[in-house]
């Protein structure tokens, strides 16, 4: 996990051929579709051979996809919402087509192990799913009149939240760069499972995050957007942005799962962003002290700390 961590922090999560190759896609297959779903599940039959089905939940209890190769079919589970059943299809699309290219990538920057090879294969099947749900140019300039604005973005992309926010992270392109963002998904027990940073921001390689940033905050108010002002140790400051996100429950009987996402980016790049309207960012009494994490703080003053600083 932490060999293919190292290696979409190395490619600073930018991968300029697949953000080709899904071009090419939607010139090929998908431009013009209002919806990408039919248009994607068009081009595996015609292209790739097999079928997409939708099960219910009693067929595929513990899965959200599965793919049998003896009948050429894809099965996907009727739990998963529409976002990730057309995200799915344009993960199984760039598997299949371009998996040659996604390995010559990940040898070419060293990863040797074969699991972590495999974890690096998945990212960037993911990565592509991505730039075909929401293509480089188009995303980048409906980002940039929306000034960021998430819900408007899914709703446009016909993706997730969390999806948007992740697609913000790796629009890198040189000559053509988006806000450099981080990212990170946590769960209620600050746990995490995501993240991502093209704007310096420092995260620890083990552990969970300062206690003082109101990522934690956002489970107290579900569905809602919560804005803060950071400043890490040395002295850099951020604008923060988080949310929960809930994850596809199995039913009355299987608790769902709830997430928060924070993102956010440099406080000069604050006012691109539709979240700092009406604040004033250069108010230092909005600023929150925060550190790495409380084992990597040096901050004597803190009175959340749960270990002594470092």
């Amino acid at each position: 996990i932490d060999e293919a961590r190292d290696f979409f922090h190395q490619h600073n999560n930018h991968f300029p051929e697949l953000e080709t190759a899904a071009e090419t896609l939607w010139a090929d297959a998908l431009d013009g579709e209002d919806d990408l779903d039919y248009a994607l599940r068009r081009h595996l039959k015609r292209v790739h051979g097999f079928a997409v089905k939708v099960m219910p939940l009693d067929f595929m209890p513990d899965m959200l996809w599965r793919y049998d190769r003896h009948s050429s079919r894809l099965f996907l589970s009727e739990m998963l919402d529409h976002p990730g059943r057309t995200f799915q299809l344009a993960f199984q699309a760039g598997l299949r087509a371009h998996r040659d290219l996604m390995d010559g990538i990940i040898l070419k920057a060293g990863v040797t192990g074969d699991e972590a090879a495999q974890l690096c294969r998945l990212g960037l099947a993911n990565y592509f799913a991505g730039a075909v749900m929401m293509p480089y140019e188009r995303f980048l300039n409906a980002a940039g009149k929306l000034r960021y604005d998430i819900e408007i973005l899914s709703r446009r992309f016909g993706a997730s939240f969390e999806q948007v926010c992740h697609r913000f992270t790796t629009l890198q392109r040189p000559g053509s760069r988006g806000i450099p963002f981080f990212f990170l998904r946590v769960d209620r027990a600050g746990n995490i499972s995501k993240r991502f940073s093209s704007s310096g921001f420092h995260f620890a390689r083990f552990g969970g995050t300062c206690p003082r940033w109101n990522v934690h905050e956002a489970f107290r108010t579900p569905g809602k957007i919560v804005t803060q002002i950071l400043q890490m140790e040395d002295r850099t400051t951020y604008f923060s942005v988080s949310r929960t996100v809930a994850r596809t429950s199995g039913g009355f009987h299987i608790p769902e799962q709830q997430l928060a996402i924070g993102m956010g980016c440099e406080i000069n790049q604050a006012h691109r962003l539709v979240y700092a309207d009406g604040l004033d960012l250069a108010d230092t009494m909005r600023v929150t002290p925060i550190g790495v994490n409380c084992r990597l703080c040096e901050r004597v003053d803190c009175n959340q700390r749960a270990f002594p600083p470092l």
